[in-house]
């Protein structure tokens, strides 16, 4: 495959990216790739960039190395060169190195996203009472006071069977 810039050498650089929905493909030869300013991709420049998407004040050598996450056993390194949380509880963990980054590129910084079948039952148990939660104070706006009151009760089940 040829380069897409210069048509003339053979391309060594794939580049993949989205923005707001579009992905964009570019196919560079070695020398196309340096002048574009993507020449840094071995693997300590890939984790020193996405080191610099969770925050300034990442690094390889961090204070708190061996930390890993009791549920899935990710370290922090893990996530920085990934791009991906391990587990729900990953947030939990790494909060203090994730949240100026979360906040800044997703606006939000609490995961709503699947939780792992190998969880402990306290997180699903925690989820699924924010979701009731939820769920109640829907019912009660829309003044469904018997389904409200299910909820209500489902709620205490939940909180007094000591699971939390």
């Amino acid at each position: 495959m040829l380069c897409d810039q210069c048509k003339m050498n053979i391309a060594t650089t794939h580049i993949r990216s989205s923005v707001n929905g579009v992905v964009v493909e570019k196919n560079l030869c070695s020398s196309c790739a340096a002048q574009s300013g993507y020449s840094q991709f071995s693997q300590n420049g890939l984790v020193n960039m996405l080191a610099g998407l969770f925050g300034d004040s990442y690094s390889i050598d961090s204070s708190k190395p061996n930390m890993r996450c009791q549920c899935c056993k990710a370290a922090f390194s893990d996530i920085a060169q990934t791009g991906k949380m391990g587990c729900s509880n990953c947030y939990t963990i790494f909060s203090e190195q994730l949240f100026p980054s979360l906040q800044r590129l997703h606006g939000k910084t609490k995961h709503i996203g699947k939780i792992p079948a190998n969880a402990p039952s306290e997180i699903r148990i925690k989820s699924k009472l924010e979701q009731l939660k939820s769920d109640l104070k829907r019912a009660v706006s829309e003044e469904k006071f018997e389904q409200a009151a299910k909820l209500r009760d489902e709620i205490k089940q939940l909180e007094t069977d000591d699971n939390i």
